[in-house]
Order: C-alpha cells, then sequence, then structure tokens
C-alpha cells in the first residue's frame, strides 16, 4: 500500500473516530462510519444510534441498508467503507449482502473484547468474530496502530474506566 493510500485511510477513519465521539457525546456506544466513492467522495454518514432501544442501529449497518436502496450494484461493489471499529457479525453480514466493497477500520473486533475485560465491562452479545469468518470475500485492513487506542480511550470514557 503507497503513502497516498495509507494517508487517505487515516483521513477518513480520523472522520470515523470524529463521529464516534458525537455517539459518546450522545450518549450512546462510541462507533461511528462512512460509505465512500471509488473517486473518493463522502457519500454517506453514520454513528452509533442504539441507545434508542433499537439495538440494531450499527453506523455499519445503516450504511449498508443506505447504499442498497441508494446505489447501482456495479457501485456498491466499489465503494470503502471506514469505520471506527471492525463490523460486528450482524453489519459484516450487512455489508456482504448489500454487495458493498472493501473495509477499512481503526480497531478491532478482538480488541473490544479485550478492552470490555479489562474496563471490567459486559461481554458482548455476541462472539467476536472477524469479518473474514462472516463476509470471507470482503477485503479488509485493520486495525491503524496510534489510532486505535483513540477509539480505545472513547470505550474507556463509555465505561467509566480510566485509560
Amino acid at each position: 500500500m503507497g503513502k497516498d493510500q495509507v494517508d487517505t485511510n487515516i483521513k477518513y477513519i480520523k472522520r470515523c473516530i470524529e463521529l464516534a465521539s458525537e455517539a459518546l457525546e450522545a450518549g450512546d456506544e462510541p462507533f461511528g462510519s462512512i460509505l465512500v466513492s471509488a473517486d473518493g467522495r463522502v457519500l454517506h454518514e453514520a454513528r452509533n444510534r442504539a441507545m434508542t432501544g433499537d439495538p440494531t442501529q450499527h453506523p455499519e449497518f445503516e450504511l449498508a441498508r443506505w447504499a442498497a436502496q441508494e446505489l447501482p450494484v456495479e457501485e456498491r461493489r466499489t465503494t470503502v467503507v471506514y469505520t471506527s471499529g471492525e463490523h460486528c457479525p450482524m453489519c459484516a453480514a450487512a455489508h456482504a449482502w448489500a454487495g458493498l466493497g472493501r473495509i477499512v477500520y481503526a480497531s478491532s473486533s478482538k480488541q473490544l473484547g479485550e478492552w470490555l475485560v479489562a474496563f471490567d465491562a459486559p461481554p458482548l452479545p455476541l462472539a467476536p468474530l472477524g469479518i473474514p469468518d462472516i463476509a470471507p470475500d470482503v477485503p479488509v485492513e485493520g486495525p491503524f496502530p496510534g489510532l486505535d487506542e483513540r477509539v480505545r480511550a472513547l470505550h474507556a470514557r463509555f465505561h467509566g474506566a480510566v485509560g
């Protein structure tokens, strides 16, 4: 991967972390995601809204639903989903069913599971499977050292943990 691609990935992941911070400020778990076209246009942004009482209101699921309704199949294949945290199994399945392209994430499901243990927080309600376990044909990149620590700090705040 070239320096330009790394810089692009970092730029979009930082926006996802901003969205995750917005979710946290709204009282929700800190997750944020964006859908980007092949030519680099941000097509749609979403943040976690599970506090609405609907625990399926994950940003990655919203992006998959939006893309399935708004984009032709050919365009969906060339998109990239950038996200603060690796897709959960539900979101990975929605991503694959919608026919979206590559996923780039700041922190992994494995990391989140480890952080929750360290924070003495409740465990995830699902097995922390990686995207390849659910959607083996979807290319993935992540985690990103340094940026994953920013995500960890948001989760620490959400769970009332110190660092």
